[in-house]
């Protein structure tokens, strides 16, 4: 069931994922070539808990603060000491923050020193793609609106791959709730877009094909092809008359 949020829940949320931007503008300058993975999680986690936060990926067992996603590694990246960030690497950042019970969802995808330019023209398109789901994303369009957004950019117009095992969701009082937002057009149920949805919009795409596997950590999730992936996300709230991203790094604070 979808959970259409009060202006009280929204304004809980907006509080996390302010908090969450924040981090972000803090540390990114800090990811750099010959750090850890685990070097990284650390970063957050600390930056996290002495905001008065907790990791929102703990309520779901992810043995991390952040999901540290390297190169053809999709999304859920487990952080490790042998995992050492490289300069040319796409690193995607995929960090929620548990605030008062209210949870944020936001990723960022960082480009490593001296990035092959196909690389660098992937992220550049995945963003595009997430700013047209965000376009799309208002009162009175529905969820596959969102998804012949993104597709139409990354698959149909560029040529790229768009995952399809995995999509965008609601959040804010859970870590995943309904409704599920793919990035992909699909069949069946196709909701509405109405006032006090909040969203995680997030873009998921790949150099080569759509396919995905799953490595035997059950957690991190790679292109079949072993390509490169980008990974972009923010958390949106709908309101009557606009659609504010709620984890935009240029807030007006």
């Amino acid at each position: 069931m979808i959970k259409i949020k009060t202006l009280e829940e929204i304004d809980g949320i907006r509080k996390s994922c302010h908090l969450t931007a924040d981090m972000f503008n803090e540390l990114l300058p800090k990811i750099k070539a010959g750090m850890s993975t685990y070097d990284i999680d650390m970063l957050f986690k600390h930056f996290i808990e002495s905001h008065g936060g907790t990791p929102a990926w703990y309520v779901e067992d992810f043995p991390g603060a952040v999901c540290i996603s390297i190169n053809e590694e999709v999304i859920h990246g487990l952080p490790s000491k042998k995992r050492i960030v490289h300069d040319g690497d796409l690193v995607s950042l995929d960090v929620g923050i548990n605030l008062n019970g209210y949870i944020s969802d936001t990723t960022h995808s960082v480009l490593i020193g001296n990035v092959r330019p196909e690389v660098r023209r992937l992220k550049e398109v995945t963003e595009e793609c997430l700013q047209a789901a965000i376009n799309a994303c208002v009162v009175g369009n529905r969820i596959g609106d969102i998804a012949k957004a993104v597709y139409g950019i990354a698959a149909e117009k560029h040529g790229y791959g768009v995952v399809y095992d995995y999509c965008g969701h609601g959040v804010g009082l859970e870590v995943h709730e309904d409704p599920s937002i793919p990035n992909v057009p699909f069949r069946g149920m196709n909701p509405r877009i109405k006032p006090g949805m909040v969203l995680a919009l997030e873009p998921m795409i790949n150099l080569g094909v759509p396919d995905v596997e799953l490595l035997d950590d059950g957690w991190t999730v790679v292109t079949a092809d072993g390509k490169v992936s980008c990974h972009e996300e923010h958390t949106v709230a709908v309101f009557e008359d606009h659609t504010e991203v709620l984890t935009d790094l240029n807030y007006n604070k």
